[in-house]
């Protein structure tokens, strides 16, 4: 094997399902748009992966619209970046296959994510769902993709992607497949419900007030933060007071990632402050920050014509790197192809 050099190139996705939150933005769209222009970006809507469990059609192609929207309207550049929709590309689906033999059933048993999801119902969930870590891994592939930014919730399927690069390359004795790096940081890269802080803020939440919605108006996001869980203590004067304090944590960690700072640099300010000062600076700074990309999604999403444009647009750029990958890989594996 030789020692092959990747070009540094960032892909990530985000699935279209349920609306995106303010998880998806802090935790996903704002790192994306901040690594334009360090290397090559490609970004996807994996509707793929949404169809993992029942979609209704309709609502998954408004929904589809809605998340290339979010990106469009967070400040993500069409012409500096690569934006499109998963399944335009269909070398995803195929280097998925290949890649679900790869990937050891074992491995599969080790996704933390299929069991949480699944439950004690597992059984009665589509393969997809338990097989999709391997369609993961080939749309990071795909693109020989050197860095993912990610969650914490995602770095084992990352992680997986990198043992299937390696399991790859190893037994067809090739250095075909980068071993990805996760990026993982900044201060709310796992955003929690805003009414119980030991939960993740998540789209199929019971209230509508556990979360804030990309789509909320200047009222909303305010009253929701306003009325957002804390505690009966005051702010500490260290961070190492947030332990065992989950949703002043959250709101600590959802201010330094809207203002661009450190949870440390936010305690410092309000250091001894009770809630009823900090949770109406909190809604101010979100109002500021948020409500503008909101005002600019419900703009895009009156144009629906404009959004597929630019996701056709990005399906093609994205074709134009992924099937000579796809190819190469065929011709690794022996398939023949007259």
């Amino acid at each position: 094997m030789t020692n092959t050099t990747f070009t540094p190139r960032v892909f990530s996705g985000i699935k279209p399902s349920g609306g995106l939150q303010l998880g998806n933005y802090l935790g996903a769209i704002k790192r994306f748009v901040g690594m334009q222009g360090q290397m090559e970006t490609v970004y996807c809507v994996v509707d793929m992966h949404a169809i993992t469990v029942w979609q209704d059609p309709a609502e998954l192609a408004n929904a589809t619209r809605e998340v290339a929207a979010g990106y469009l309207a967070a400040g993500l550049d069409p012409t500096q970046s690569i934006l499109f929709n998963q399944s335009q590309v269909s070398a995803h689906a195929e280097l998925g296959w290949i890649f679900n033999c790869v990937a050891r059933v074992g491995w599969m048993n080790r996704m933390t994510q299929f069991k949480d999801k699944a439950g004690e119902n597992a059984e009665k969930h589509s393969l997809g769902l338990y097989a999709y870590p391997a369609l993961m891994a080939a749309d990071i592939l795909l693109y020989h993709a050197t860095h993912v930014p990610v969650g914490e919730d995602q770095k084992q399927h990352v992680e997986l992607t990198r043992d299937i690069a390696k399991k790859f390359n190893h037994d067809y004795k090739v250095d075909f497949f980068p071993e990805t790096t996760p990026v993982i940081d900044g201060p709310a890269t796992r955003v929690m419900n805003l009414r119980d802080g030991t939960k993740k803020m998540s789209k199929s939440g019971e209230s509508d007030m556990e979360r804030i919605n990309m789509t909320d108006d200047a009222d909303k996001i305010a009253k929701k933060f306003k009325k957002a869980k804390s505690d009966a203590e005051p702010l500490p004067e260290t961070v190492e007071g947030l332990a065992d304090r989950p949703e002043a944590r959250n709101l600590i960690d959802i201010y330094a990632a809207l203002n661009d700072v450190t949870p440390a640099d936010v305690v410092a300010e309000y250091a001894g402050a009770q809630w009823g000062k900090f949770k109406p600076a909190l809604a101010d700074l979100a109002v500021a920050k948020l409500a503008p990309i909101s005002g600019e999604m419900a703009r895009l999403m009156a144009d629906p014509a404009e959004i597929d444009r630019i996701l056709g647009d990005g399906s093609a750029r994205a074709r134009e790197i992924a099937e000579p990958i796809l190819r190469k890989t065929y011709d690794i594996v022996g398939m023949l192809r007259s």
